[in-house]
């Protein structure tokens, strides 16, 4: 699944706005506007994003 589309859902779910996300997740308060503006990230980053979402979710539960 695209990482936009998988980021979109979370912020959906957990109702957490999109600059703290990308704050939290990559460092980078614009992170979700520039993925929405086609910004590709490198496997690198995508696996931070990625791993910040499973753990937000486990801790969360």
């Amino acid at each position: 699944m695209p990482l936009l589309r998988l980021v979109e859902i979370f912020l959906r779910e957990t109702g957490m706005p999109r600059t703290r996300f990308g704050r939290l997740s990559a460092g980078d308060p614009r992170l979700v506007d520039d993925l929405r503006r086609g910004r590709e990230p490198r496997k690198a980053l995508r696996n931070r994003i990625e791993h910040f979402m499973n753990i937000y979710a486990e801790e969360q539960a």
